[in-house]
Formats: structure tokens, sequence, C-alpha cells
């Protein structure tokens, strides 16, 4: 897989953390929290690192200690168990993974607590409520991910990997793969038609470099604000739904870029 040029990163307010990852694997493998299967989702773990750093996205360094620990489990696995006997009694050897399911199992815990406390402020807001000072001019921004994790739109964006046939990019120059022109195209589809589903993003899509580009523009509008995306359904469609009124998609942009015009902004170059 190609790489994205390295001064081009894009970073996200709100990251998951490798909690959440496993938590994604597990749910998507529906795989019984308390007998996880470390090979398998270590597999798994690694591969989303990959992707992860093929695209320049910036994580922390608890992903790389999540990807040792998982590794150092599996190693401890691997090895013959050996029971030792004392004075007539088996002694029990603990599970290698039983730390893990540990922490798993109370971060779980303490993001359902949150959930439900998010719900309640959801409920407490549209009770007791306040007029607003003036009428707002445009929508509101709070939620721009709706039940879909950054580890959804990885496996949405695997998929269409997957569909996207190999092509050679000799006749490609860096000059026609800028992160900006896409998030130019996206934000005119979006004009069009206020809600669009992920996989549409990709119907003009040739190559796979080009599936980055547009995955990554996708990802600087989310942190630009500009767009919300949702899940309706568990591993449903992902849609893409634009939070700026008709018409004012490009007067957006350049808000967001401090300055006019379409081509003043960072290119985003990628290597071909």
């Amino acid at each position: 897989m190609e790489h994205v040029e390295p001064a081009y990163q894009v970073k996200l307010e709100a990251f998951t953390g490798p909690l959440d990852l496993l938590l994604h694997l597990i749910r998507k493998n529906e795989i019984n929290i308390y007998d996880i299967p470390v090979a398998l989702i270590a597999r798994q773990f690694l591969e989303y690192l990959t992707l992860i750093k093929n695209m320049n996205l910036s994580f922390a360094g608890e992903f790389l200690v999540m990807a040792a620990t998982l590794l150092q489990i599996k190693s401890r696995m691997l090895i013959p168990k050996e029971e030792e006997f004392g004075e007539g009694e088996e002694e029990e050897i603990e599970d290698p993974r039983s730390e893990l399911v540990r922490r798993l199992v109370e971060y779980q815990q303490y993001k359902e607590a949150a959930g439900r406390l998010s719900e309640q402020e959801r409920v407490w807001q549209e009770m007791f409520h306040r007029e607003p000072v003036q009428e707002l001019k445009e929508p509101v921004r709070d939620v721009l991910w709706d039940d879909v994790s950054l580890f959804d739109l990885l496996d949405a964006l695997q998929e269409v990997l997957t569909r996207t046939e190999s092509q050679s990019f000799v006749n490609i120059t860096p000059d026609s793969l800028t992160v900006q022109d896409r998030i130019n195209a996206i934000v005119e589809r979006l004009e069009q038609d206020s809600t669009v589903t992920f996989a549409t993003l990709f119907e003009d899509v040739a190559t796979k470099l080009w599936v980055i580009v547009t995955f990554l523009a996708l990802l600087e509008l989310v942190r630009m604000r500009m767009v919300r995306i949702y899940q309706g359904d568990l591993f449903g469609p992902i849609r893409i739904t634009r939070t700026f009124l008709a018409g004012q998609g490009e007067e957006g942009l350049d808000r967001q870029n401090g300055h006019g015009g379409k081509g003043s902004t960072n290119n985003g170059g990628v290597d071909a």
C-alpha cells in the first residue's frame, strides 16, 4: 500500500484508544470477552495499526504497548501448561488473559456508564432548556460521531480497498492527488445531497491511493466540524451528513482555512 506524504497528518480531537479497539474487535468477531482468542485478536490488532500507520494518522504510544501486551500473552499461551502438584492437590495456573479481561470489563462498564449519563444529559436538555439569545444561523454541531467509532470507519475503508482493483500509479503525478481536492469534491457532493453513504464517496475512485486520500479528506472534514457521521444499525451502512447549510460549503472551508479561495489552502499532497 502506498504511503501518504509524511507532511500531511490527520489529527483527530477525540481519538479512541487501544481498549476501544479491542472491544471493537470483540464485538465485530462476536467473541466472549471472557474467552478471547488472543492469536486472532492480536493479528487483527496489528492489521489496524498497519492501516493507521500507512494513512499517517496520529495515534498514541499506548497502541504499541497494547500490541506488545497481546503478543506477550500470545507467547505465554503457547507455552505448554505444566501442572504442579503439591501434597496431592493440583495447583491452578492463572490464565495469562485474566488481567486483560479484567481491564476490558472494567473499561466497558465505564463506557456504558458514561453512555447512560450522556443520554440522561440529552433528556435533561430537552426537559429543561432556555430560549436561545438569538436565532442560530447554522445547525448544531455537537455530535459528529453518532454510534460510529474510528474503527468502524476503518472497517468500511478496508472493504472499499478490497473492492478497488490495484492499478499502476506511473501516470499519476503528486499534484493530481491532493486531500484538498477531495475535500472540495465531498463538499460539492453534500451541497447536492445533504446525506450520502460512506460507499458513495468512493464511486469515482479508481485506485487504492485515491481511496486513502478520500478517506483522509473525510476525516479532515470531521475535524473541521463540517460533516457528521452516523450508523443507524449495528454494522449497518455508515452515513455522512453535512452540518453546513446548502450553498455555504465553500464559505465554511474558507473560514476553517483562514483565507479565501479553494486554492489557497494546503494541498495535502501524497506520494504517488
